[in-house]
């Protein structure tokens, strides 16, 4: 008995509707993936620079910390070595 056409039409439709969606999803999945590619990438270049501006922080309160601290003369280093 041979097949019958008209019964494969609707599934040749079908077929063809979910081979377009799967395009579909496909596409959508790679601009998914370099939207989060690209955000990995700010997320990474954020986390550096804010380790570089930490970096300084602490550099310049050191400095500062440094800078507040009375000058002893020698006659003072001398007492205190006494001591």
């Amino acid at each position: 008995m041979p097949w019958n056409a008209r019964k494969l039409e609707p599934l040749e439709r079908e077929n063809a509707a979910l081979k377009t969606t799967i395009v579909v999803l496909r596409h959508e999945l790679t601009t998914k993936q370099g939207y989060a590619a690209k955000l990995e990438l700010v997320v990474r270049q954020r986390s550096n620079r804010i380790d570089q501006l930490t970096g300084t922080i602490d550099q310049l309160r050191a400095a500062n910390q440094e800078a507040k601290l009375p000058k002893r003369s020698n006659k003072e280093n001398t007492m205190i070595g006494l001591c």
